[in-house]
């Protein structure tokens, strides 16, 4: 989703906020073809349910996605998503040892496989020890969130 500021510099911003480093993640281009590709993911405490994943250094028009916390920590055991993102677990039987992060937009979409350690430690060490499962609900003004959908 377009329209965030990425966090500058490989870490956090602030206290509230945490990065994972910059990743070597890889574009499927199909028939086992692959191109190398920067992400990392982004965690905002005034966003507490989403994540953003960042393409650091590629064109602005490639933009952010922002999806589910959850979904990413779902994503790292067993297949889950149901719409524009989609998360997959490595799958040795099939040869892929990272995560599969599949994008669906008007575009077309995009296979990004990501190493699952990485994304696994900071989702655990760092996200979650900013704001841990299940508690992120009190960190919502629910009163101004509902002044913005009726505003």
């Amino acid at each position: 989703m377009p329209g965030r500021d990425p966090i500058p510099g490989p870490g956090p911003a602030s206290d509230a906020d945490s990065a994972t480093p910059v990743l070597d993640a890889q574009l499927s281009l199909g028939g086992g073809r692959f191109i190398d590709l920067p992400v990392r993911f982004v965690y905002r405490g005034e966003a507490p349910f989403s994540v953003v994943m960042e393409f650091p250094g590629s064109d602005p028009a490639v933009g952010t996605w922002e999806f589910s916390r959850d979904l990413l920590w779902k994503g790292l055991r067993r297949p889950a998503g149901m719409g524009d993102v989609r998360i997959s677990p490595p799958c040795r039987c099939h040869g892929r040892g990272r995560l599969r992060i599949t994008l669906r937009g008007d575009d077309g979409t995009a296979a990004i496989d990501v190493p699952v350690e990485p994304v696994r430690s900071w989702l655990h060490e760092q996200s979650f020890a900013l704001v841990p499962r299940g508690v992120e609900s009190e960190l919502i003004d629910w009163d101004a969130e509902l002044i913005r959908l009726v505003g």
